[in-house]
Order: structure tokens, then C-alpha cells, then sequence
């Protein structure tokens, strides 16, 4: 069992997304960034760490938005998603990218039109109603 999870940062009708890098079976696909979860680390730690280490910035983790299940290889896989805020919003200042190659702040509606790694578009939907429900 593989535990996941993905990171919504959602202002002024924006959600930031990151583009993969161009190796593995997600290539080139946009994402909501996020990662696997380490042995023994819990949702919060794990999302604080992977922002760190992929983007080099400083995340407060909010509430819980939703949570998936699908297989990979074979596999199932658990996916929780989060809202998250970065510190800073990587436009004044770029962030630096070690597991992406790039990164932006989409309007929500856009995200079924774009090449998104379909584990996300399991929950896109769901996010979709979380922001609504919320009136944000």
C-alpha cells in the first residue's frame, strides 16, 4: 500500500500546479505537487517536507479536503488531498524546482483541459466542490 498526498493551494481563483519532469510514467504531466508519504511521517510532516524539498518553500497545512483510492502497477494506492499555503507565491520570487520543471497558477476550471496526471483528476471534482462549499 502506497500513501499519497497532494497539496491544493487555492487563491484568487487560482490553484498553483506544477509540470513533472520529463522521466517516469507521469512525463510531462501537470500536477497538484504533493508526494509520497515516508515511513512513520504523517500527512502534515510529509506535506511540509515534499514542499521543502521540491519548490524550497515554507507551507502551512489547513483542513482536509478529500481523500481517493486507485491502483498504479497493479497497486493500490491511497491519496489525500490538503489545503495548503505557501509562505511566498513563487511569482516575485521563483521558486526552485528540483522534481518539476515548471509551475503556475491555473483557474480551477482549467485543469480538465490540461495533460493532468490522472490520480488528480480523480479528485478534481471533489476539490471543485470543497472550494464551492466554502464560497472561496
Amino acid at each position: 500500500m502506497s500513501r499519497s498526498i497532494a497539496c491544493i493551494d487555492y487563491r484568487d481563483g487560482k490553484v498553483f500546479i506544477a509540470k513533472r519532469q520529463n522521466k517516469g510514467d507521469m512525463a510531462n504531466r501537470w500536477e497538484f505537487p504533493g508526494g509520497k508519504l515516508d515511513q512513520g511521517e504523517n500527512d502534515q510532516e510529509a506535506i511540509k517536507r515534499e514542499m521543502k524539498e521540491e519548490f524550497g518553500v515554507n507551507v502551512s497545512v489547513g483542513e482536509k479536503i478529500c481523500e481517493s483510492t486507485f491502483m498504479h502497477k497493479d497497486k493500490l494506492c491511497y491519496l489525500d488531498a490538503y489545503f495548503v499555503h505557501f509562505e511566498e507565491d513563487g511569482i516575485k520570487r521563483r521558486f526552485s524546482l528540483t522534481e518539476h520543471t515548471d509551475y503556475r497558477w491555473e483557474l480551477l476550471e482549467n485543469i480538465p483541459s490540461l495533460d493532468f496526471v490522472d490520480s488528480d483528476l480523480s479528485i478534481y471534482e471533489k476539490i471543485v466542490n470543497k472550494i464551492k462549499g466554502l464560497g472561496l
